[in-house]
């Protein structure tokens, strides 16, 4: 029923009222029964719960609490409430690793500590994400990495409020983190995002952001910085190879001072990364293997710059050659089992490439033919 009058009513004595006859959880029902109560409408009483409010017709009554005691000490991390181990979030160095390509100009602004947004570009496998792990690593820095999806929204960056053990706790997200330790904060295949992204362009013009949930402004540490990276320049993949990825907005992309466009590594760096990774590990101590698959994949890379191939070998996808070839004894299988990816007629061909640039393994597969 209308009311011409209505009772002075404070959100204190409506919780009351609620959490005595309700409980912590309530909906609209119970709010109907709190504007009887109290004589007035329940659109004063959704108004004096608006903090409480924690979906479609759903109150948590104690969420604003949490709210006021973060509130009431600033200073306090969001998360206080959940007692969590601090984590050392410093890459391991790994001793294979062998600099190339945009590794130097990489490891210079991190060390400088100066927030320089930068954009990495690059074909699959050719090392973007591993020099920025490498980097943080030998400079003793702590990298927080995210992987992005066209999933990925604001409450995966930033955070959110999470159930814990029966309550609501407000818990940070990889961004926040990030900008609280002084962080870099590696956007991993940033062009498969979707405009929800959009929430980092504070962020990325070195300001902060402004947590609403909670009402808390968090600044920037010294040393955070945003590195993306990506296969395309977040202008979606006209070719189709990068199927996902999409046109990121023109602002956003703006926010990034540079881009470093990085590439294969030479024929003479990718031997030594071969060689290392298979004396590192056990792999492969082949020097001779390692020297053949580079200078197949060499081949292959031109060709397909050239427009005449469709298909990359990348320095990842040599790697992977290697360790099937210490699984499985053999150059042919190895081969085989690494390049079952690319269609018939495009595995055929670069095995038949390989066969050109390998006498050895003529042989190898003549005798198991023969067997």
């Amino acid at each position: 029923m209308p009311f011409t009058t209505e009772i002075p009513v404070t959100t204190d004595s409506l919780l009351d009222y609620l959490q005595n006859n309700f409980g912590q959880e309530v909906g609209v029902p119970q709010l109907l029964a709190a504007a009887d109560e109290f004589k007035c409408s329940v659109v004063t009483v959704k108004k004096r719960l608006r903090d409480y409010k924690s979906g479609i017709g759903k109150w948590n009554l104690t969420v604003a609490e949490k709210l006021e005691r973060t509130l009431a000490a600033p200073d306090a991390s969001p998360a206080e409430p959940v007692a969590r181990e601090k984590q050392n979030l410093v890459p391991e160095k790994d001793s294979n690793y062998v600099p190339f390509g945009n590794f130097n100009a990489v490891k210079k602004i991190i060390k400088s500590k100066v927030f320089y947004p930068t954009f990495i570009t690059g074909l699959s496998g050719n090392g973007k994400t591993v020099s920025v792990e490498q980097a943080c690593a030998q400079l003793n820095r702590e990298l927080i990495r995210v992987n992005i999806t066209i999933e990925t929204d604001e409450d995966d960056l930033i955070g959110g409020f999470r159930l814990v053990d029966g309550s609501t706790v407000w818990h940070n997200g990889p961004v926040i983190e990030a900008l609280e330790r002084g962080a870099i904060l590696l956007l991993d295949e940033i062009d498969l995002a979707s405009n929800k992204i959009l929430c980092l362009q504070p962020i990325l013009e070195g300001k902060g952001v402004f947590l609403k949930k909670i009402g808390r402004f968090v600044r920037p540490a010294v040393g955070f910085n945003v590195i993306a990276t990506a296969n395309t320049k977040g202008k979606g993949s006209d070719d189709g190879r990068f199927i996902g990825t999409n046109v990121l907005n023109e602002a956003f992309l703006e926010r990034f001072a540079i881009t470093l466009e990085q590439e294969y590594p030479s024929p003479s760096t990718e031997i030594k990364i071969l060689q290392n990774y298979g004396r590192g590990t056990g792999a492969c101590e082949d020097n001779e293997f390692c020297k053949r698959l580079v200078d197949w994949a060499q081949v292959i890379r031109k060709t397909f710059y050239d427009g005449g191939i469709d298909e990359v070998i990348s320095t990842r996808r040599l790697v992977h050659i290697l360790k099937a070839y210490a699984i499985f004894g053999s150059k042919e299988n190895a081969l085989k089992y690494s390049i079952n990816r690319f269609d018939d007629e495009t595995k055929q061909a670069f095995l038949d490439l390989y066969d050109k640039i390998d006498i050895d393994f003529n042989k190898e597969v003549d005798q198991s033919t023969s067997v």
